[in-house]
């Protein structure tokens, strides 16, 4: 990692930090999370970064081997981002992170976030124990990105595929379906407001809702 400051710690916290402890490097994975993503889809699901810093988050993170380049067969040709098997291995590191972070009397759910952040939110905050007794397949559209979301003997999948065989299918954009799942808005009010739309099993949709309860905020002593 040339170039880049270090801790001079041998504690494997600092080492990580090393690795992942510069702006934006940590979103650049979680992006990278469900799969490659060219450059221009990682600009527009990061639209904070500038072209020039994703360049040197990419370019560091390939150095560490966290991820590496490649170029997609004809008709494609297209070159892709996409993490190593080690890189994958960082999504625990971002869920606790993220499920510790919600905690905040400061996080705010409502505002925006990309379509991969939404399913792994939903990976990370589901309440086996609410979904326990559920089984079923949702369909989620978010622009011209499909996902799947499959629930069953009280786990949860969330994974990029080809919306087909599910029970129902929920079309929006993340702020709008986080609304529903982490704000608390009623279901009817975002369709009256054409910010989603559900189409099959409306009762799996609205008991689904209700799996990913965020956790208690902290008080003004951290308690």
């Amino acid at each position: 990692m040339p170039g880049r400051r270090s801790y001079d710690d041998a504690c494997g916290t600092a080492h990580g930090l090393d690795l992942i402890g510069e702006r934006w490097a940590l979103l650049v994975m979680r992006e990278l999370m469900l799969g490659p993503k060219r450059f221009s889809d990682l600009r527009a699901d990061l639209p904070g970064i500038s072209a020039n810093v994703l360049t040197q988050r990419l370019e560091g993170l390939e150095a560490s081997g966290i991820l590496l380049r490649r170029r997609l067969p004809p008709p494609a040709s297209a070159q892709v981002y996409q993490l190593t098997q080690w890189g994958y291995e960082a999504e625990p590191i971002v869920q606790a992170l993220g499920r510790w972070a919600t905690r905040s009397p400061a996080h705010d759910p409502r505002m925006p976030l990309s379509a991969t952040s939404l399913m792994l939110s939903f990976r990370t905050m589901f309440a086996r124990d609410r979904g326990r007794w559920l089984r079923g397949r949702l369909g989620v559209r978010i622009g011209d990105q499909d996902f799947i979301v499959s629930i069953a003997d009280g786990g949860l999948s969330a994974e990029r595929g080809t919306i087909e065989g599910v029970d129902a299918t929920v079309t929006g954009t993340p702020p709008a379906i986080a609304a529903a799942v982490y704000g608390g808005v009623p279901l009817a009010a975002l369709e009256a407001d054409g910010a989603l739309s559900i189409s099959g099993d409306r009762a799996f949709v609205e008991r689904f809702v209700t799996l990913f309860p965020l956790p208690p905020k902290v008080d003004a002593a951290g308690a």
